[in-house]
């Protein structure tokens, strides 16, 4: 058990074997120096592998508050040019962390307020471009690698937009680019006449670049106080430090607190937040599950999961509760209580206000890196995600000779819904069916096979809105409090270059639900013959084989062009099931 001696500390309080075996690891990491090792980027620390190569995010804080001027200068460039809107372009790592920015701050006064699109699906795109007044609005493209396939249409369609909108020789004034130097992006930036290029750094991935310029130049350009931000910033960084004790490091607290606990079999990393820090856990996500999600092991980040009773938890979570002091929720904390009376271990993190929010990044990614080394993995690679595109890629090249997609065959039609699913789970599911042969009879026959320390993820290849996460939300609650099993929601394509890899590369313990819908209306990709449409189709089923070809439980629900009528109608239908 921890006693809180500032702020930045976790406070914890578990049963004895949990504290006796966080102890002992805490112990381990002090004895044997593994956070001087760390920052070392001793791969002998982790795997052995190449995880020397992917610690640049280690000292990013301090290089950033030494280069603070270029990142001033972005912001009061976007401030002057006239920019009323910034539209950041991007996948998983490139824009997650804008995201939870964009949420937590809002629109800043005198700045433009910043917009994130990291969806194929046509409607999210019309209806983000909606909100943007393109001839004032400033294009972030954000690319690590340059060769990421959505930022890459994402680029093509709103350059297009904007040639139309300001004419061909104006176009690149209205974008800048986020990527590393020598990749494909800044060659597109240069022959395009982009505003601006900022660089990344190769040596930090993806997941781990939200305090890189991926997160903090569409910080800047959206006019967060970035001298505040990355100063408090940088009270994490030095109380992360292999100086500081052990078990007086926010970061090495907490990353043994998950890793030892992942490895005792509470690996449901439960995530329960202030309102006014809610996005947060979508950034954590990704951090969580890509990091350590591979060759079986993993902990699954569960976020924004309605807190229940006791009793609707198996005893495979720990409960994560990341809390600002200015909001304080009598009810949050009453329903923390009772878990923790009942058992369950329950870390506590206090934000004083939300700009502390630098200092969870930097927490979580330390933590994760110890977690990952307790859990024996190498936490900076995604071995998993690149499966799912290389299917992807044959599909879109497919449809670019043939102009359509393979056909597939349903397990069930009812005219409105159909069902698809692989050889292996329709014959598992056709012998669990029984009579039923109805949606409800299949949906219950899939939702029949969870073992106790399963998880259910509902994956939703449709647009991310309010009204479609109000019907999932109901649907995953639903199945949580009958079943008794953590749940997962994402959208895809997004959560492919988030929780994807622990889907596909963690333990098989995943039940999956896939919904897919017929476009009401598409749009095209400017010199493609496929359109976004027909992308994101190829992402679903993509995505579906690689989970079919591990040999997961997968079923997918295709909905007809009437979305909201299709999830209610799938919404009833799980309901019965759950009966």
């Amino acid at each position: 058990m921890s006693t809180k001696t500032s702020l930045q500390l976790p406070r914890w309080e578990f049963s004895a074997p949990h504290t006796q075996a966080v102890q002992s690891a805490l112990k381990d990491w002090q004895t044997n120096n593994k956070m001087a090792r760390l920052w070392r980027g001793d791969p002998s620390l982790w795997t052995g592998d190449d995880e020397d190569k992917w610690v640049g995010w280690l000292p990013i804080v301090e290089d950033q508050l030494a280069h603070l001027k270029q990142l001033n200068d972005a912001a009061t460039d976007a401030a002057k040019a006239g920019f009323t809107h910034a539209l950041l372009l991007g996948m998983g790592g490139s824009s997650l962390c804008p995201e939870v920015l964009k949420i937590t701050y809002g629109k800043q006064p005198g700045h433009p307020e910043l917009h994130v699109l990291d969806s194929t699906d046509p409607a999210q795109i019309k209806s983000i471009e909606s909100q943007v007044d393109l001839a004032k609005t400033l294009c972030i493209v954000a690319s690590k690698s340059g060769s990421t396939l959505e930022p890459n249409i994402f680029k093509q369609y709103f350059f297009d937009r904007m040639q139309q909108t300001v004419g061909k020789d104006k176009a690149g004034e209205h974008f800048i680019a986020i990527t590393d130097p020598g990749s494909k992006m800044q060659q597109v930036a240069e022959r395009d006449q982009f505003r601006k290029v900022f660089f990344g750094v190769a040596s930090i991935g993806g997941r781990y670049s939200a305090l890189s310029n991926f997160g903090m130049v569409p910080a800047a350009v959206m006019g967060l106080d970035l001298s505040k931000f990355l100063q408090r910033t940088n009270e994490m960084v030095q109380a992360c430090k292999p100086e500081v004790p052990v078990d007086q490091n926010p970061g090495a607290v907490l990353g043994a607190i998950l890793g030892t606990l992942g490895n005792l079999g509470r690996n449901k990393v439960t995530i329960i937040t202030s309102p006014g820090i809610h996005d947060l856990g979508a950034w954590l996500e990704q951090l969580i599950a890509e990091s350590t999600g591979k060759i079986g092991k993993g902990l699954i980040p569960v976020d924004r999961e309605a807190l229940g009773a006791p009793e609707v938890y198996g005893d495979d979570r720990v409960f994560v509760h990341l809390r600002l002091s200015d909001e304080p929720d009598t009810a949050q904390k009453q329903k923390l209580d009772a878990l923790k009376s009942a058992g369950h271990p329950v870390v506590e993190i206090e934000l004083g206000d939300i700009y502390d929010l630098g200092q969870e990044f930097f927490r979580w990614e330390i933590a994760t890196a110890v977690a990952g080394s307790i859990l024996k993995i190498t936490p900076f690679n995604q071995p998993d995600v690149e499966a799912s595109k290389i299917v992807t890629r044959q599909l879109t090249e497919a449809y670019e000779k043939s102009g359509k997609l393979p056909e597939e065959t349903p397990l069930f039609d009812d005219g409105s819904i159909k069902l698809f699913t692989d050889e292996r789970n329709a014959t598992n599911l056709n012998k669990l069916v029984g009579s039923d042969r109805s949606l409800t009879g299949f949906l219950r026959a899939h939702l029949s096979q969870f073992n106790p320390g399963d998880y259910m993820a509902l994956l939703g290849y449709i647009e991310m809105n309010s009204a479609h996460e109000e019907s999932l939300q109901a649907m995953r609650n639903a199945v949580r409090d009958r079943k008794h099993v953590a749940t997962c929601l994402g959208f895809g394509p997004r959560f492919l270059h988030s929780t994807g890899q622990a889907y596909k590369g963690g333990p098989n313990t995943g039940v999956f639900l896939q919904i897919t819908c017929d476009d009401a209306n598409d749009l095209p990709v400017p010199g493609q013959k496929y359109t976004f449409g027909i992308v994101k189709a190829a992402q679903a089923r993509g995505d579906f084989q690689v989970l079919a070809d591990r040999k997961r439980r997968a079923l997918r629900v295709h909905l007809p062009k009437d979305v909201e009528a299709g999830l209610e109608n799938l919404g009833r239908a799980v309901e019965r099931a759950l009966k």
